[in-house]
């Protein structure tokens, strides 16, 4: 595992050296698995799908010049690449239920945006009360719509980090977020009064 520090240096300049290229999984594995695990529902899938992203990636690195390579922004690049192996695994197959124990990261779940106001489904995951449900609802939604739900609620990215990530305009974004709001409130709708304590708004879902 990377020093903090040499974390830092490969935020800051960019992607190493394509024979460096342990520091970026060391440092993204967990993360991507999990973004993988939410997408898909199932581990083996999600474990697939990583190593695929991560030797996609390793032979891009190799053919990029140092210039590119330092104007890389690897984390969204890493998320792309890893979005784009689970759409195409996921073709005509249907995502299975996320077990609550299978959360790679659970310290990472829904870090609170610092551009947008919170919407219902990120009120349900910050009062840490049963996340599986959310998870399996968002696993209900359409492929563009999880993408960005997954991105937003679960990950805690800015719309123009999705966007980035989605290579979609901020509006197309947002507008997949709020229909994907949406959905979630009427998939959770019944169970709103198990997931959020009795008195807490609920508007900003509708």
């Amino acid at each position: 595992m990377p020093a903090p520090a040499q974390k830092k240096a490969v935020k800051r300049v960019g992607a190493p050296e394509a024979d460096r290229f342990d520091s970026i999984v060391d440092e993204y594995e967990r993360r991507l698995y999990g973004f993988a695990l939410r997408m898909t529902g199932n581990r083996e899938d999600a474990e697939e799908i990583v190593q695929d992203a991560f030797v996609r990636a390793y032979r891009a690195l190799a053919k990029m010049s140092p210039e590119q390579r330092a104007e890389l922004r690897l984390q969204p690049w890493l998320y792309t690449i890893t979005l784009n192996v689970t759409r195409n695994r996921l073709r005509g197959k249907r995502p299975t239920n996320v077990a609550l124990d299978a959360l790679a990261d659970p310290d990472a779940l829904l870090r609170s945006s610092r551009h947008d106001g919170p919407a219902q489904p990120e009120k349900i995951l910050e009062r840490n009360a049963d996340m599986a449900l959310v998870e399996r609802a968002l696993l209900q939604l359409p492929m563009h719509l999880r993408a960005a739900a997954t991105l937003r609620f679960i990950e805690g990215r800015s719309h123009p980090e999705i966007a980035e990530i989605l290579n979609q305009p901020i509006g197309t974004v947002k507008s997949h977020v709020h229909r994907a709001v949406r959905i979630l409130r009427r998939i959770l709708g019944p169970q709103i009064g198990k997931v959020v304590p009795e008195g807490a708004p609920v508007h900003a879902m509708s």
